[in-house]
């Protein structure tokens, strides 16, 4: 098993571990359907999360963050993909290899891992009331009904800020704001230790976004909690998160203390979304880096660095060998895949592209 590539930030043990992780989905053409071809949604993807940690995923569209979580919640079917690699959970029952278990053993190692949406509206069933709905994990996994169901539901309810009044109302009756807590609190349901939040914001005006956020972390203070938080918005992102792991084309390209990451990234492309973001200070500025080219297609096969043909500091050599994820010079938390990583450092790259 390879190891991960950066051990976490929190104290309190370890949670999850990912190792070399890949799912390729396959191509199918012709009237029988073969497989012509794979689509290298994650490509070798490492790292590790301590208990009450959260570590950020983030990334451009179709880079594979969303694909990741699915395949660590153990939600991609074996039916569409080739999944190789180690997706180790930590629980009070010992160590499990999600990727290794039974479809029986997989339902029930999930109690322990719980998802939460992008779009609250299409992730709720609209013929089912708040009540059966936060409700049905415990109906599924046998560990409530009549009114010890209804208690929970009721203590559920009021975690995430929602009015128990509304235990009757269908999903229609809400704000998105208000879905998006009913969705929290079905995943809350079963006392998970972890939570994929797969761009849980994103589908939300301005002002929602902080009230969700605030309750995620406030969540996570009184449940222990730790969150891998998706998304593509960096401000989200900064606020939230302990780490930060930067995704390109199916694997991580920096993996870094969040603090450490928006100060002074190692990689190239890392620069480029932080230089990407609005400054609201107009005094302020800053060097936009424009990423030139297109992404290379995922299911081809790469020689060298993927990001090379986007890349400004391109050299002959990232043609040649791709580069590994290890740990940058003179920080050993701070992990880049990069050749130069140590130049684009003494650079003095920060996240307001200034040298």
């Amino acid at each position: 098993m390879a190891e991960a590539a950066t051990t976490g930030a929190g104290s309190s043990g370890r949670l999850l571990e990912v190792a070399d992780l890949k799912t390729h989905f396959y191509v199918r053409e012709g009237l029988f359907r073969n497989v012509s071809g794979s689509i290298r949604a994650v490509d070798g993807v490492s790292f590790s999360l301590d208990q009450g940690e959260t570590l950020g995923v983030v990334g451009e569209s179709g880079c594979g963050k969303t694909t990741l979580g699915l395949t660590i919640m153990g939600s991609v079917r074996s039916q569409e993909a080739t999944i190789t690699g180690n997706v180790l959970f930590h629980h009070e029952s010992g160590v499990v290899d999600m990727n290794a278990l039974s479809t029986r053993d997989l339902r029930a190692a999930r109690r322990h891992i719980q998802m939460v949406f992008q779009d609250p509206q299409s992730s709720l069933n609209p013929r089912m009331t708040t009540r059966d709905i936060i409700g049905e994990p415990l109906i599924i996994h046998r560990l409530a009904r009549g009114r010890v169901l209804d208690d929970r539901v009721v203590e559920l309810m009021q975690d995430v800020g929602l009015d128990p009044h509304y235990l009757r109302r269908y999903p229609y009756a809400f704000s998105g704001g208000q879905r998006q807590r009913i969705g929290i609190a079905r995943a809350l349901a079963l006392n998970p230790s972890l939570i994929v939040a797969d761009e849980p914001t994103s589908a939300l005006d301005v002002s929602v976004q902080a009230q969700i956020l605030n309750l995620f972390q406030d969540l996570q203070r009184q449940h222990h909690l730790s969150y891998l938080f998706i998304s593509h918005n960096l401000s989200v992102v900064e606020h939230i998160s302990d780490r930060v792991a930067v995704m390109y084309l199916g694997t991580i390209v920096e993996l870094a203390p969040t603090e450490e990451l928006f100060s002074g990234p190692r990689h190239p492309y890392t620069e480029a979304l932080l230089t990407a973001v609005p400054d609201p200070n107009p005094h302020h500025r800053v060097e936009r880096v424009i990423l030139e080219g297109d992404v290379p297609d995922p299911g081809a096969v790469r020689e060298g660095c993927s990001f090379d043909p986007r890349c400004r500091y391109r050299a002959e050599l990232c043609q040649q060998q791709t580069p590994v994820l290890v740990p940058a010079q003179h920080a050993a938390e701070h992990h880049a895949a990069c050749h130069f990583a140590g130049d684009l450092a003494l650079r003095g790259v920060s996240s307001g592209g200034q040298a």
